[in-house]
């Protein structure tokens, strides 16, 4: 059972009845004002044609794969089609999702070193019918080593994708988000994800070494662009783990601010318990904890994604 926050007004004078001055209060009046926002949006627009994004950032533990999961729970919830395509060797976002990645399952793996068309391959989300996913097994860890000797390796993931968007476009059933979720490290399977996409989502933690490495993951991905895929751009930035009550939290988003601008989204997700917990359970935030700050913030991050109009580039 879900503990509510305390109603701002619950609080006096320094922590006593009716002071709505403390951090305790004002958390709360977020949290409610927050809840408003996500009710008023029964349903998002969808794109006028499909948005790749990969989530991408060559630092561990920053929230990609937590990211990937809940902004693709929180547009599918919303009514949009939605791909997740696992293309980390754990497999940590086909967990999360609850589809089956043990050993010797088809999925990434087939797809990028067999050239197994992906309408094979992919599953249903048990908790959203219109949420797909492309499953990661541990097999996917010896691909980077097979892709070398193949032929255009850096495009297969592509290739196959936009197979894949076409077949379910002609089929009345238009897939309008997919979300790629890579592994922490600049090898092949990022390269391929890294071709396939068009947009480029960085989720950046509020701490000390969030930004470390960041100037390198923005190089890695200019050369892309100059040298394989020259439709990719980073054009959302997401700021995880975030805490209001402290100064390093405010520093680090002010930071990214700063240099980023408009493609940084207001919304922050928070540290969450919640968040952390679903995995465990087989599920994202939202169905996890529906009324929480992190399920809210993945739904209004999702809503102010879909409103953002997405890049226009010559192929």
């Amino acid at each position: 059972m879900t503990t509510q926050p305390p109603s701002a007004h619950s609080y006096t004078g320094s922590g006593g009845l009716d002071d709505d001055t403390t951090p305790l209060a004002a958390e709360a009046r977020d949290h409610v004002e927050l809840a408003r926002r996500v009710e008023a949006t029964a349903e998002l627009s969808r794109p006028t044609s499909t948005r790749i994004f990969v989530v991408a950032n060559q630092k561990g533990g920053v929230g990609k794969t937590t990211t990937t999961v809940n902004v693709a729970a929180a547009l599918a919830a919303k009514g949009l089609r939605v791909l997740v395509i696992d293309l980390d060797p754990q497999g940590n976002a086909s967990t999360a999702l609850d589809i089956e990645h043990s050993e010797g399952t088809p999925g990434t793996y087939e797809a990028l070193v067999e050239g197994t068309a992906l309408d094979r391959l992919v599953s249903p989300c048990p908790d959203f019918p219109a949420l797909t996913v492309l499953p990661a097994s541990i097999d996917l860890a010896g691909a980077e080593i097979e892709l070398v000797s193949l032929v255009a390796r850096e495009t297969r993931l592509d290739r196959a994708l936009q197979a894949h968007l076409e077949e379910r476009e002609r089929a009345g059933d238009r897939i309008d988000y997919v979300l790629i979720d890579c592994p922490p490290s600049l090898g092949l399977l990022t390269i391929n994800a890294l071709v396939a996409a068009r947009e480029v989502l960085i989720p950046i933690q509020c701490e000390y070494y969030a930004l470390e490495g960041l100037g390198q993951l923005v190089r890695n991905i200019e050369l892309v662009r100059a040298h394989l895929n020259p439709r990719l751009d980073i054009t959302t930035i997401l700021l995880t783990m975030f805490d209001g009550r402290t100064r390093l939290s405010a520093g680090v988003a002010e930071e990214v601010r700063r240099h980023f601008g408009d493609k940084v989204l207001a919304t922050a997700i928070p540290r969450s318990v919640r968040i952390s917990e679903a995995p465990s359970y087989q599920q994202s935030v939202l169905t996890y904890d529906p009324s929480s700050s992190g399920a809210l913030s993945y739904l209004e991050a999702a809503r102010e994604i879909s409103e953002a109009a997405a890049p226009v580039k010559e192929s």
